[in-house]
């Protein structure tokens, strides 16, 4: 099986990345659920600083890999299928356990955006645990990149920018897609 993770900063695209997937008929695994899982299983509100807290906090307890391991469940149970997108790794250690349990055929790829384009998506997308205010989204940058998210960003196999028009950046998700 080929196993495809996107990987970026917050509002750097990866959800349109994703949905490219999608359209292609790709089974995709947004490790996100299994946090979101988490926090409405212990009751609490989807927020940003839920999301955060739960993810650091399960992190610490359960190792770095944790959120791996639970959307490890979700891969394994599929039908086979030849490929699959993993949506949000964070660090080397959630790679290394995909890498483990699903094979070695495993690509990164790096969606880079600006601060400025990102900060500006951030007041213009409506998902349920993001936030507008622009600390409130530093601090989840600094956040993600504690977490290890810069060291996957800096090794990814391939970088997909995503400075231009919406147009460009989908054909060009499309056709890398293709090309794997």
């Amino acid at each position: 099986m080929k196993i495809i993770a996107f990987a970026g900063m917050p509002f750097s695209g990866k959800s349109e990345a994703v949905q490219i997937a999608k359209d292609l008929n790709i089974p995709v695994f947004r490790m996100g659920d299994a946090i979101w899982d988490e926090v409405k299983n212990r009751g609490l509100e989807l927020n940003d600083k839920n999301v955060g807290m739960i993810a650091d906090k399960m992190r610490k307890e359960h190792g770095k890999d944790v959120w791996a391991r639970r959307t490890l469940d979700k891969i394994k149970s599929l039908n086979k299928t030849d490929v699959v997108v993993i949506d949000g790794v964070r660090n080397v250690e959630e790679i290394d356990r995909f890498k483990k349990e699903l094979g070695k055929d495993f690509v990164v790829i790096a969606i880079e955006a600006s601060d400025e384009s990102r900060y500006g998506r951030a007041q213009s997308r409506g998902r349920q645990d993001d936030s507008k205010d622009l600390e409130k989204i530093k601090e989840r940058d600094k956040r993600e990149l504690r977490w290890g998210l810069d060291v996957v960003i800096a090794s990814a196999d391939i970088v997909i920018s995503n400075e231009g028009n919406i147009d460009d950046f989908r054909n060009e998700i499309r056709k890398t897609l293709n090309e794997i």
